[in-house]
């Protein structure tokens, strides 16, 4: 796919119209939403926004655990021109009030069944926490235009010798990033992936998620709304998963779980992706004779909107382990001495 300048919705919403009765997301035992779904939803969450009183470049904070819900909302928010704002559903009061208030967030939705400490620390801010989003039928926002350098995403970098940095990332950082990542591995509508990594993360988000949904393939939501190494390969196999992507510690618990007590049979997987942090190459060895598939591993940034460089695909080049590989985006490489 030859990268486009155009938004991520507009991607988004090509894909719901290409593969519109294809699965876009499966929760294990729990619900499932086609691409033509995941469109009336996306839609109907935009529009419950704007009802809201939501204005473009408004900042909403979203705190699910991996979910249907997370996704859509995720989605919605952007669609209705607002800034996204993932946050770890596990925060203590006193980082939701950090993180609502260095954002600028204006509202904060949260599941149903609510969460104490995000409720707590929105109503010392003086602003709206609403519960309740509906996947009721799609209200016309046909006339709200989505624009390349509107304001979509905001997360916060995570320095250890200073306190978190905002990141607000456009329509177009996002839109190039997944196009990248979904040439480098080749991504398309027969791919399915388990979602290991939490969503409030620009790894699990644009690698996992959102490249997945643009690529047309299908997405799996662990059932507990979070990463279990007891249950990952049954989703893995019960889905036909051909690919997953997590970080270096999460590969070594599946790593010492396959040592001391092996599955009955891995699935056909393409490749393993890893990033995040440095694989080393004795891991990545045992990964691949473990699991039978190629590790390939990459280098990312928050503020590059995710992935920079990445080794290849066999067809492409040669891996190099312990490297993060070479760039996949549109960025200037620098060669010292």
């Amino acid at each position: 796919m030859a990268e486009e300048i155009v938004t991520l919705t507009s991607l988004i919403k090509r894909t719901c119209a290409e593969s519109s009765n294809s699965l876009a997301i499966v929760t294990p035992g729990g619900p499932t939403l086609t691409y033509a779904q995941l469109d009336v939803a996306v839609d109907e969450g935009a529009s419950q926004l704007l009802r809201a009183g939501i204005k473009p470049g408004d900042i909403v904070a979203i705190t699910f655990p991996n979910s249907i819900e997370f996704v859509v909302t995720f989605l919605a928010a952007v669609r209705a021109r607002a800034v996204a704002a993932p946050l770890n559903s596990a925060y203590t009061e006193e980082k939701f009030l950090f993180y609502l208030e260095d954002s600028r967030s204006v509202l904060i939705i949260v599941p149903a069944s609510g969460n104490a400490a995000a409720e707590n620390a929105a109503m010392k801010l003086g602003f709206i926490s609403r519960h309740k989003f509906s996947l009721l039928d799609a209200v016309d926002v046909v006339g709200v235009k989505n624009e390349v350098d509107d304001e979509a995403l905001f997360l916060h970098t995570y320095g250890t010798t200073s306190r978190p940095k905002g990141v607000p990332l456009t329509q177009l950082n996002l839109s190039a990033s997944i196009q990248h990542i979904i040439q480098a591995y080749e991504l398309g509508p027969n791919d399915r992936t388990v979602i290991i990594l939490p969503l409030f993360h620009v790894h699990g988000l644009m690698a996992g998620l959102l490249s997945s949904l643009v690529a047309g393939g299908t997405v799996v939501l662990p059932s507990a709304g979070r990463f279990s190494a007891t249950s990952f390969w049954d989703d893995m196999r019960a889905h036909g998963a051909t690919w997953y992507t997590t970080v270096p510690t999460v590969h070594q618990i599946l790593l010492k779980k396959h040592k001391a007590k092996p599955e009955s049979s891995y699935p056909n997987l393409r490749f393993i992706r890893s990033c995040s942090a440095s694989l080393a190459p004795a891991v990545l060895e045992q990964l691949e004779a473990a699991f039978g598939a190629l590790v390939l591993e990459a280098y990312a940034m928050t503020k590059a909107s995710h992935q920079m460089c990445s080794n290849p695909l066999p067809a492409y080049g040669s891996r190099k382990p312990g490297c993060g590989g070479k760039p996949t985006s549109s960025c200037l490489t620098l060669v010292t001495r």
